[in-house]
């Protein structure tokens, strides 16, 4: 549409405007370091998600024993001990949901560089879910520092958070800085570029 949007206050302008006129920001109708910064919040997510699921994310002490578990260990523990729809929702939300934002993440980024056969819809709805659950990924941060404060007995029984705790819990931050850093606009660009039309033989005249 000609159309150009401030990103520090939304103003709208006409496209080739150079500078806000309310705010005075210079005007850029793409993010030109979009990319680059998801994909280094991507990197350093994935890097933080490794040791979030090989470090205990829960250490219980009791007056005779002490156990660590890390998210699929508890888990696991969970299903032997009949609590099946809660191993499920535990998979689902430490494994399952942040695997998945990985991979959309990196799906969409590739995409923009390279093409993709997955219309422009369906990207752009994808973005829109990633951006949504992100917020609902610190379930269980919350539940292990619940867990944390409520069930300290003195010598007879405490439950502290482990080391992964505090990884998954950078992971997660990251994947969201990595999803609010990818510009969706570029998903659409494709569409907008004029399609080349096919060269017309010329007639030569003697």
């Amino acid at each position: 549409m000609g159309l150009v949007a401030c990103t520090r206050c939304t103003k709208v302008w006409p496209g080739e405007t150079e500078r806000c006129g309310r705010c005075g920001h210079r005007m850029q109708s793409r993010d030109p370091g979009s990319l680059q910064r998801a994909w280094a919040w991507w990197v350093v997510g994935l890097i933080c998600y490794i040791p979030a699921n090989t470090y205990p994310m829960l250490s219980t002490r009791t007056l005779v024993s002490k156990s660590e578990d890390t998210i699929v260990g508890g888990a696991v523990e969970l299903a032997h001990h009949g609590s099946y729809g809660i191993a499920i929702v535990i998979l689902v939300a430490s494994v399952l949901i942040p695997i998945g934002k990985f991979a959309v993440i990196a799906a969409l980024a590739i995409g923009v560089r390279r093409g993709t056969r997955m219309s422009q819809l369906r990207r752009h709805q994808l973005y829109e879910v990633v951006e949504y659950i992100g917020r609902w990924s610190m379930i269980d941060v919350f539940v292990v520092a619940i867990l944390s404060s409520l069930v300290q007995l003195g010598a007879l029984a405490s439950i502290a958070p482990g080391k992964a705790s505090l990884f998954f819990a950078l992971s997660v931050i990251f994947t969201m800085l990595s999803a609010q850093s990818f510009d969706s606009r570029m998903i659409w660009d494709r569409d907008s570029e004029p399609t080349p039309q096919p060269l017309q033989p010329q007639e030569v005249h003697a």
